[in-house]
């Protein structure tokens, strides 16, 4: 994640934010420009030269802080309107909910923009589209709860509100003993078995694909059972970013595909902020004031980013130890990941 100023007062605001705290200038983004643009609190439409644009229709109700053209008949931003199905609103702990998934969205949007993956057509191809539902638990007549499972089922991605709740969260982390679990986590991981198909199936790399992670042709039902009832192999740190994604090997993709974006938008955050880690002769160009425009999304080689990661990821644990925290990035990876890693850059960087 890129760092912003307000485009009125110059002083620094954040991804999320709907107005300056110092100028109380109304802000709106525009992932085609990546840009903070302004609006004085008695505008209705924010301005770029000849463009004009407005806020998204959930500005609101959960603080999308996006914008739309003006002209477009379409009320919802790039990132709103492919959510398909929400939660019951009469609920504030939902709408507090859907926010908070809405939010950890956009920062996938983010990095799909940057990455120029493409999110397909709602419009003409709405089947081949990412799309998204966002469902609670419900009790039925007799008492007993109905649960949403969190998945993909081509293209379209269901999400358990109940992620948002961040007591819930860990108490599910902790009971699969996971090292993270976060919403932003949800949403990297599960575009990624959406890219998969896109990328992958029924190309040249399917090969390369399963020379690396296997094949996934194995029997999915099977493979989870024998997942949750025994565990992952010992030694899986080895050759898996995660041990859920020693399951299958479709989640071996997703887990490593969620773990490439982390490491590529965390570059970027620090490399705007200083932190990046690495010398200038490392592959990746940047300015004084942190990466170039391209940045670490636009890395044409692997290895450079592995390179400015893992002493940033040292001294990041260092950090958070010397205050008393868990580490902040709980991760070895070997050559073997690393292998993987390189997988899902190329198919992201050598698309044609």
């Amino acid at each position: 994640m890129r760092r912003y100023a307000c485009p009125n007062c110059s002083n620094e605001v954040h991804f999320r934010n709907s107005e300056c705290v110092n100028c109380h200038s109304r802000l709106g983004y525009v992932p085609a420009w990546d840009q903070m643009f302004y609006a004085s609190p008695d505008d209705q439409l924010w301005h770029d030269g000849a463009t004009a644009y407005k806020a998204c229709a959930n500005r609101q109700s959960i603080y999308c802080n996006w914008l739309v053209e003006s002209d477009d008949e379409e009320e919802h931003c790039l990132s709103c309107r492919h959510t398909l199905v929400i939660p019951d609103l009469s609920s504030d702990e939902n709408r507090e909910h859907w926010a908070a998934l809405e939010e950890a969205k956009r920062r996938l949007f983010y990095s799909i923009e940057k990455f120029k993956l493409g999110v397909g057509d709602l419009v003409h191809q709405p089947d081949t589209a990412l799309r998204f539902e966002f469902k609670a638990d419900t009790l039925t007549p007799d008492g007993k709860t109905t649960r949403v499972l969190t998945g993909h089922d081509r293209g379209l991605i269901t999400i358990n509100v109940a992620e948002a709740d961040d007591p819930t969260r860990e108490k599910y982390r902790k009971a699969m003993g996971e090292p993270y679990r976060t919403l932003i986590g949800h949403f990297r991981h599960e575009s990624g078995h959406y890219y998969w198909d896109h990328l992958v199936w029924n190309t040249p790399k399917l090969d390369a694909y399963r020379a690396i992670f296997g094949d996934e042709r194995e029997d999915y039902g099977e493979a989870l059972k024998r997942h949750y009832e025994h565990g992952a192999p010992a030694g899986w740190e080895a050759t898996h970013v995660s041990s859920y994604a020693c399951a299958h090997s479709w989640e071996d993709f997703a887990e490593t595909w969620a773990h490439y974006f982390h490491i590529v938008d965390g570059l970027e955050t620090a490399g705007w902020y200083g932190l990046d880690g690495h010398t200038p002769d490392a592959g990746l160009k940047r300015t004084p004031g942190g990466w170039s425009d391209a940045g670490p999304y636009g890395a044409a080689e692997f290895r450079p980013l592995m390179d400015a990661w893992v002493p940033l990821t040292v001294a990041m644990n260092a950090m958070n130890r010397s205050i008393g925290l868990s580490d902040f990035y709980p991760f070895v990876l070997s050559d073997t990941i690393f292998a993987k890693l390189e997988f899902i850059h190329g198919i992201i960087h050598d698309r044609g």
